[in-house]
């Protein structure tokens, strides 16, 4: 089969992926773009997973006030660089993210941090655990892996608080 720039540029687009790695998952697929896709998926949770252990010291904090005033977040995302901190892709996925909490008032980051014996649904209470507000196919643990490998970077999402008018405060 042979692999062309615009079968390269099509993936490429829609993975966010490198050009050399596109071009090896097509090669390894055989040109079918949705196993391409998939090879790229596993490769990126392979690299999520080795750089999970580096320290994260830089980042941005985002807020985000809902249409009308009556709801607010304020979210901190961690990445390992100023420089990646700095790019749109991770602007984005800090909005994002800022975004998800205030449709979606999660009350954790991730299962661990729920209580021990909760009968809590980790998809509805765990922000990582939720389906994407703008894609509700993915998780927001899918989003953020995505992120990662674009960015080639390990990335947290620290901590957040979402105000809504007139709620109490815990």
């Amino acid at each position: 089969m042979d692999i062309t720039a615009e079968m390269i540029k099509g993936l490429r687009e829609k993975t966010g992926a490198g050009v050399m790695s596109c071009r090896s998952a097509l090669m390894q697929a055989q040109g079918d773009i949705e196993k391409a896709i998939q090879i790229l998926k596993e490769q990126n949770l392979v690299q999520v997973e080795k750089k999970s252990q580096r320290a994260t010291t830089q980042g941005l904090i985002e807020s985000y006030v809902h249409a009308g005033g009556r709801i607010g977040v304020l979210v901190e995302v961690n990445c390992e660089t100023d420089f990646v901190a700095r790019t749109d892709v991770f602007k984005e996925l800090v909005h994002n993210l800022a975004m998800q909490v205030a449709a979606l008032s999660p009350l954790y980051i991730s299962k661990e941090e729920l209580p021990q014996g909760s009968d809590l649904d980790p998809q509805t209470v765990c922000l990582l655990d939720q389906p994407f507000i703008r894609d509700t196919t993915r998780t927001v643990r899918d989003i953020v892996n995505e992120a990662i490998g674009k960015t080639g970077e390990n990335i947290k999402i620290r901590r957040f608080v979402r105000y809504e008018l007139g709620e109490e405060i815990k």
